[in-house]
């Protein structure tokens, strides 16, 4: 089986230090740390078989498919794969409209 290396880019890592704030100021320590020890779990996940999932529907739907998704709920983590690599781009709170967040970040509109 082939392994990959997996990359979070810097909006990606701003996203999950934004989302342990968040939780850390709203809620209890013990819940924040788990969040974030099943967010990197699944992120690392990628290395193995990253074409698993599948492109997001908000990119989908412009045609754009060089991107996939992974889930932790609620969290979309948004990444690329290369030949060896995987980039992960953005990690978000699926409960929000993505459209124009992801045209943004992706595609530098």
């Amino acid at each position: 089986m082939k392994h990959y290396n997996v990359f979070l880019i810097c909006e990606a890592e701003e996203d999950i230090f934004e989302i342990y704030n968040y939780i850390a100021k709203y809620d209890s320590a013990g819940k924040v740390d788990k969040l974030f020890t099943n967010l990197k779990n699944t992120i690392n996940t990628l290395d193995q078989q990253p074409d698993r999932s599948h492109v997001p529907p908000e990119l989908e739907s412009i045609d754009v498919f060089e991107f996939r998704e992974i889930h932790y709920n609620p969290y979309r983590i948004i990444y690329q794969v290369t030949d060896e690599d995987v980039f992960v781009h953005c990690v978000f709170d699926g409960r929000h409209d993505l459209q124009k967040i992801l045209q943004q970040r992706l595609l530098r509109q």
